[in-house]
């Protein structure tokens, strides 16, 4: 009995496997949010905000990993910088108590940064401390 009753379970198990590889879930996206986007490629917010950064570190919505690239401000000026935002401009970063090198280090890469409004998607938990990324 416990044979049969493992036989026809196993049997079930491999028709519903089965079933499931030749009819899938068919899948529908909201038709809303397609025309929302132009073509057939849906992005989401944090898509379009890393676009709208034009290969600049954003100063609201990057962590301090971006900062990396830029030698001197990695990870006390990045960190300071991170943690004093949100920024309206570019400039209030001036305003932050920091040091003469620091801003001068600063005024060096000026022009590799940008500010946009912040992103909840980019700025939940501690992402912009540590995004998880490491060499």
């Amino acid at each position: 009995m416990k044979r049969l009753l493992s036989w026809l379970t196993g049997v079930v198990v491999m028709t519903a496997l089965a079933v499931g590889l030749i009819f899938p879930a068919s899948v529908h996206a909201d038709e809303d949010i397609v025309s929302k986007y132009s073509g057939s490629t849906i992005r989401n917010v944090a898509d379009d905000k890393i676009a709208a950064r034009e290969g600049k570190v954003d100063l609201n919505n990057s962590s301090v990993r971006r900062f990396q690239q830029y030698p001197g401000m990695y990870p006390t000026l990045a960190g300071k910088i991170v943690l004093g935002g949100p920024y309206t401009s570019v400039d209030d970063v001036l305003e932050l108590d920091l040091s003469e090198r620091q801003k001068e280090l600063f005024a060096k890469y000026r022009d590799n940064f940008t500010v946009t409004p912040p992103s909840i998607a980019l700025n939940e938990g501690d992402d912009r401390i540590n995004d998880g990324q490491y060499r």
